[in-house]
């Protein structure tokens, strides 16, 4: 299967119209159709890796201050205890019932797969680890591929709220950052991905790490020879990327 990454930013992405939305689409309908999907999203930083356990994840909606119509979107998916239990083995993550799927895994999925009929599960980034350690624990997930499980990251290159403005393009470090990102994913050059803190001008597209961290989940599992086809290639609102990326031979 191939690998995915998503720039999701705003979840009103779920339910406007605009060029991110019917990328998105495209890219569901390009894929092909997976036995189940492993996402990795920014939204769920736990203590421990965990790994959601339950056949109806619950919806959560884990922001404020948008209108109703998102609040009510609708994605009723079915988990995947079988791949949760199988992550369990791989990884030593621990099953989770507390947890369901956020936005940064339905508000992207609704527009890739519709109907959700393809079964989600997601796994929580641990806190308490280093960049290199969610490195090595990917890799741990590679047999998954080969089995027919689509694995997927939701973050952002760039990601820094505290920055953002109603504009639509980025400022100039930001898209400089980004642009960087996207060489150094071409040349396969990970050890300087991984460690982002020696990039000029990480601090500022990289305050707190959650939105990073689930590329690297994606690219860990990149065989070196398979191509990269980047789709959103945009900064918006001045510090969000949206960058988003498939990786198939």
């Amino acid at each position: 299967m191939p690998l995915v990454f998503v720039g999701h930013g705003s979840p009103m992405n779920a339910i406007d119209d605009n060029k991110f939305s019917r990328e998105w689409t495209k890219m569901g309908q390009e894929l092909p159709r997976p036995k189940a999907i492993l996402m990795v999203s920014a939204h769920w930083v736990d203590e421990a890796t965990l790994v959601t356990g339950d056949e109806d994840p619950k919806k959560i909606n884990d922001f404020y201050g948008f209108p109703e119509e998102l609040y009510q979107k609708r994605y009723p998916v079915k988990g995947d205890v079988k791949l949760a239990k199988k992550i369990e083995e791989l990884t030593g993550a621990k099953l989770d019932s507390n947890w369901g799927i956020d936005h940064g895994t339905w508000s992207v999925l609704c527009r890739m797969y519709p109907k959700a009929d393809v079964p989600v599960i997601q796994m929580s980034l641990d806190e308490n680890i280093t960049p290199r350690e969610h490195w090595e624990l990917a890799k741990k997930l590679v047999g998954l591929r080969e089995e027919g499980f689509l694995i997927m990251g939701s973050g952002n290159v760039v990601h820094n709220l505290g920055m953002m403005q109603w504009i639509d393009e980025g400022f100039e470090w930001a898209v400089e950052f980004d642009k960087n990102i996207k060489q150094l994913i071409i040349k396969n050059d990970f050890d300087k991905l991984i460690n982002y803190e020696e990039l000029e001008n990480w601090q500022k597209a990289i305050p707190t790490n959650e939105h990073y961290l689930p590329m690297l989940y994606v690219l860990a599992l990149k065989n070196e020879e398979e191509k990269v086809d980047f789709r959103c290639e945009k900064v918006t609102m001045g510090s969000m990327s949206m960058r988003s990326w498939i990786i198939s031979e």
